[in-house]
């Protein structure tokens, strides 16, 4: 298997239960490599540029809202099949229907607020991490 990265947010909530350092402690343990990271508000226009994709869902405005309303962590990760792997470690988007032991059923609340962002895609986690970490704040993939 490659090497991959992949784009995770501590969301709003996890970070008002001060869990943040209990889910990167978590990923790390999962054998992922945090290669950046930061704490950060994100502003309206920031969140809603991330969040573009989803602009014509119902769910947008209540999104937006809720990603800006305290502080969150952006972190850029490597590993092995990281998207899949990461993907697994969040667990179900519903924090009631993921396994024991995932992030979003350890400490997500709800659908709306389950404690973590994950990329979906290689694709879509090199945009993520590059909206966020631009320039040389990561390195560049070796090879």
């Amino acid at each position: 298997m490659a090497v991959e990265r992949t784009f995770c947010i501590i969301k709003p909530d996890a970070v008002e239960k001060k869990k943040a350092g209990a889910v990167l402690a978590l990923l790390e343990e999962k054998g992922f490599s945090i290669l950046a990271c930061k704490r950060m508000t994100l502003s309206k226009d920031v969140a809603e540029g991330f969040y573009a994709v989803h602009k014509a869902r119902p769910f947008f405005g209540e999104l937006v809202q809720f990603m800006t309303r305290g502080p969150v962590f952006v972190v850029a990760l490597e590993r092995e099949n990281a998207v899949a792997e990461y993907r697994k470690v969040m667990g179900a988007t519903d924090p009631a229907k993921a396994d024991e032991g995932t992030i979003r059923k350890l400490y997500g609340g709800n659908v709306g607020e389950n404690a973590v962002h994950g990329s979906d895609s290689l694709e879509n986690a090199k945009i993520e991490i590059s909206y966020f970490f631009p320039g040389n704040e990561v390195a560049p993939v070796a090879g």
